[in-house]
């Protein structure tokens, strides 16, 4: 590609990755808020005590508009010299930790279901939905890494 169409690029990665990460969270938590809310309304509609431990599930794809931020702001300071060659780290880095977080939504949607159900096994829950945030974790500290090398 020519460079001055290269050029036009150069903050795409910058912001993506962030931009990607966070509607993934934005869908992970959305999902697993509804579930959270169905498992209350039962709970309500059973005269019965409804957890508020459901929150920590609601919340869990959060994290992963913080490791895009991180990103984003390590790229920032490359993007002045070699930002025409962030741009794929940054839309590919962003779209691994966004499916992280909509994929970390889903399952604790179902956590939320079978807690308010059961009332039982939220340390186990936790411990699932950790392992689907350790991609994320993985994501954003191989590209640190990577961006290292810049």
């Amino acid at each position: 590609m020519e460079q001055a169409v290269l050029a036009q690029f150069k903050d795409l990665g910058v912001g993506s990755v962030l931009a990607l990460s966070a509607v993934g969270s934005g869908l992970g938590a959305g999902v697993a808020a509804m579930a959270a809310i169905g498992a209350w309304k039962k709970a309500f509609a059973q005269n019965k005590a409804a957890t508020f431990m459901l929150v920590a599930f609601v919340g869990a794809p959060l994290t992963q508009t913080i490791y895009g931020m991180i990103l984003m702001n390590k790229m920032a300071e490359l993007a002045a010299t070699k930002g025409i060659y962030l741009w794929s780290v940054g839309v590919f880095c962003g779209m691994a930790m966004g499916i992280s977080a909509w994929m970390q939504g889903k399952a604790a949607a179902v956590a939320c279901d079978a807690m308010g159900e059961t009332g039982k096994g939220f340390g186990n829950y936790i411990v699932v939905l950790g392992i689907i945030e350790t991609v994320a974790l993985f994501v954003m500290a191989f590209t640190l890494g990577l961006l290292g090398r810049f």
